[in-house]
């Protein structure tokens, strides 16, 4: 039995999700403040939209590890 301090893998991945989630909205709102520039660098641009979508792809797929399956 876990002792009370542990955290099972699924809060681990609960934390984690939030997290992901928190630094996505970040990116986003600096991708926003950039875009909205007089003359945004369009290389940071997309390097900013990059790893948004990487955090994306990383935010999906904990939770799909989250969301058991249903069998139909």
């Amino acid at each position: 039995m876990n002792a009370p301090s542990e955290m099972s893998h699924e809060d681990v991945l609960r934390v984690k999700l939030e997290v992901l989630k928190r630094e996505h909205r970040d990116l986003d709102a600096a991708i926003e403040a950039l875009h909205d520039a007089v003359n945004p660098d369009q290389l940071t641009l997309k390097r900013l939209k990059k790893q948004k979508l990487m955090l994306k792809d990383r935010i999906a797929r904990i939770e799909d590890e989250l969301t058991p399956d249903i069998i139909a």
